[in-house]
């Protein structure tokens, strides 16, 4: 739309967290006392693009309207900008407000770009969280980024997402007639060809904490590793990942998102393969659940549709651990900062691994031939900075044994994880069906429907949890646990020995017994 020769309207967006919001850039030309005024509660990122604008209008042969007035509104107001993706709005804005293009032409159009001073285009973070968010507005537009931007884009179907190198490329696009010359159709970047998966094979024996690991990836199940240092925690968490079944498109699309909003960016090699999220212990609370202004997600973000790996747990900052309660609960946690707020999806599959004590080997002198150096107190010390409620929503803890060497080198090779990948498939192909989510998702309100137990079952169950001094959610958490061990054995009810088989998942940690 334009008014006279003096207006334009041009359409673009805001990121806020995962979202993006539709920003309405107005540009308008007065005669007065020269001026270019940037409105619109924009930060000095978004402020500085006046003399970005400014040199690459000047470079690309374009005449910039020296003797105006030029007000630049970010429509809604009250909405924060931020970044340079402003940038070529605000150009095509004073251009046609200037009368060097029609206006009209640039309406079906999204845009989105940080222009360099001699006008080439560069890339924007969150490219492919626009590309979602204008694929679901109603009015749908064309969305046209920069080259790389709009390769990232393009993983998204059913959007139209045209690819430009420069401001004058842009502009040549929006002429009328037969002087236009289209930018072309976005192509997705090509996707590199599955990373090398860890094999569970390489875990000599074992057993017990590999049908743990089988187990955890079929539900979703969250799980600690206990034990002294050198027995495999760490070698079976990094095998999860080749456990769990392919992601979906929803799935790949959200996670990809949310790796273009990181530090690191998004990487086509990756897209459709599960996250693997492994933060040191020295990470502090923000680096875990996100922060920053603008909001950035975390760790646990990062690692959404995957696993997110803490070795040490005990060794984190508390508060970054406790900061971890809410989304394992949840999915999603929300970070509030005083001038906004944003929510991120969390749905992440939680594999940590610890000691039994501080030096590691309580417990082990059979095996290992060391004896334990710490005192009682400096266990319950150790085992004290992981609180109840965070040990509560931990669904599986388990105890991964030291192994003597002669029987270690005896140990025959075990499953390959591509055997047992494929039976992790099929019992979480049995949850979709049941209830189109894994068993951990499962609601409070549907665990008597989805988890029902016969007569003698439920008081084997509550009889256990009595004797253990249970929580409501530590019960339910098991009944869940059992539901995924009837799911691998292809069961349709829950019988005694899989509630057995999942009572012995939720045990406690490893007391002081030297």
């Amino acid at each position: 739309m334009m008014q006279g020769m003096s207006f334009a309207l041009i359409h673009s967006r805001a990121l806020n967290g995962l979202d993006t919001q539709p920003v309405t850039v107005e540009v308008h030309l007065a005669n007065g006392l020269p001026s270019f005024t940037l409105v619109g509660l924009a930060d000095t990122e978004v402020k500085e693009s006046r003399e970005r604008v400014r040199a690459a209008l000047a470079q690309s042969g374009f005449a910039f309207p020296h003797n105006k007035r030029i007000t630049v509104n970010l429509a809604p107001a009250d909405l924060p900008k931020e970044s340079g993706r402003f940038d070529l709005p605000i150009a095509l804005g004073i251009l046609a407000a200037a009368g060097q293009f029609d206006a009209a032409a640039a309406q079906t159009f999204e845009f989105a770009g940080e222009l360099s001073l001699a006008g080439e285009l560069r890339p924007v973070r969150g490219a492919l969280a626009l590309a979602l968010a204008a694929r679901r507005a109603e009015g749908r537009r064309t969305l046209v980024l920069p080259d790389s931007s709009a390769m990232e884009a393009a993983c998204v179907a059913g959007l139209d997402i045209r690819a430009a190198g420069s401001l004058l490329q842009v502009v040549r696009s929006l002429q009328s007639g037969d002087t236009a010359v289209p930018l072309p159709i976005a192509q997705a970047l090509p996707h590199a060809a599955a990373r090398h998966v860890q094999d569970l094979r390489d875990v000599k024996g074992q057993a017990g904490a590999k049908r743990a690991l089988e187990i955890a990836a079929a539900g979703a199940h969250s799980l600690l590793f206990i034990g002294p240092p050198g027995t495999g925690k760490s070698m079976l968490a990094l095998r999860l990942a080749g456990l769990l079944p392919s992601m979906s498109e929803d799935e790949a699309l959200a996670s990809a998102a949310l790796q273009g909003l990181g530090v690191e960016g998004f990487d086509a090699g990756s897209f459709g393969q599960r996250p693997f999220r492994a933060p040191h212990h020295s990470a502090s609370a923000v680096a875990l659940v996100g922060g920053g202004s603008p909001p950035r997600p975390g760790e646990i973000s990062l690692a959404h549709g995957g696993v997110l790996f803490l070795d040490e747990l005990p060794e984190f900052p508390r508060a970054a651990l406790e900061a971890l309660r809410e989304p394992l609960e949840s999915g999603h946690i929300t970070i509030s900062r005083a001038a906004r707020q944003a929510a991120f999806p969390a749905r992440f599959q939680l594999a940590a691994a610890m000691n039994p004590c501080p030096c590691g080997y309580l417990g082990a002198f059979a095996a290992t031939g060391k004896h334990c150096r710490c005192t009682p107190d400096a266990v319950a010390r150790y085992h004290a900075k992981l609180s109840g409620p965070l040990l509560d929503r931990i669904d599986m803890q388990v105890e991964v044994p030291a192994i003597k060497p002669q029987q270690l080198l005896a140990e025959a090779d075990g499953e390959p994880s591509e055997v047992v990948a494929k039976r992790v498939a099929a019992a979480r192909q049995r949850q979709l069906q049941r209830q189109e989510v894994p068993n951990a998702d499962i609601e409070a309100g549907q665990i008597d429907v989805l988890c029902a137990l016969d007569e003698g079952t439920a008081r084997f169950a509550q009889g256990a949890a009595q004797r253990l001094g249970w929580s409501s959610r530590s019960l339910h958490r098991a009944l869940k646990l059992a539901r995924t061990v009837a799911d691998l054995a292809g069961a349709e009810a829950i019988t005694t020995a899989h509630v057995a088989e999942a009572l012995q998942y939720r045990r406690a940690l490893l007391g002081t017994d030297r």
